[in-house]
């Protein structure tokens, strides 16, 4: 990132607000997704570790994306996900009318955020990947409400605390 410098930071976050298919692989833009998904994770992580999940609100429609989530991928284990479950040829057709059924509902729903594979482990190179961030919602407040973002806010605490 620092090779973008200061211009180009500040260029490219304007650009951000604009739709996708008005860019190439422009790297500037790039540079920007990954500088506001990496900042998205890093304040995520934080109020993960310091709120007790279950109560964690993520937006105002964390209900409705939870229960369409289920309905929609009722076997889905969100604990350890691999990526062929989000980015496979079949994945993406079942998830893309979940993802669309959010449009103008949920803000920046199709926006570059990182996610866990496994809940159990922080955000790390080998352990996150990007997604869309209403598939990012459904999948953490699916680990929110079933309670398997509770032993890394314990472990996060603890390590506070010593």
């Amino acid at each position: 990132m620092d090779s973008v410098g200061p211009e180009g930071l500040l260029a490219g976050a304007s650009l951000l607000s604009r739709p996708a298919d008005e860019f190439g692989n422009d790297p500037t833009v790039e540079a920007m997704w990954a500088i506001n998904a990496m900042g998205h994770a890093e304040v995520y992580f934080n109020i993960l570790c310091s709120v007790d999940p279950k109560f964690l609100k993520l937006t105002p429609h964390d209900d409705r994306i939870y229960s369409l989530f289920r309905e929609e991928f009722p076997d889905f284990k969100v604990e350890n996900i691999k990526e062929d479950d989000l980015k496979s040829e079949d994945a993406k057709k079942k998830w893309r009318p979940f993802c669309e059924e959010f449009k103008g509902v949920v803000e920046d729903y199709n926006f570059a955020t990182l996610l866990r594979l496994n809940c159990g482990e922080d955000y790390s190179e080998e352990n996150s990947i990007l997604v869309t961030r209403i598939q990012f919602y459904a999948i953490e407040l699916a680990r929110n409400k079933e309670g398997l973002n509770d032993a890394l806010r314990c472990r996060n605490q603890a390590k506070k605390e010593s």
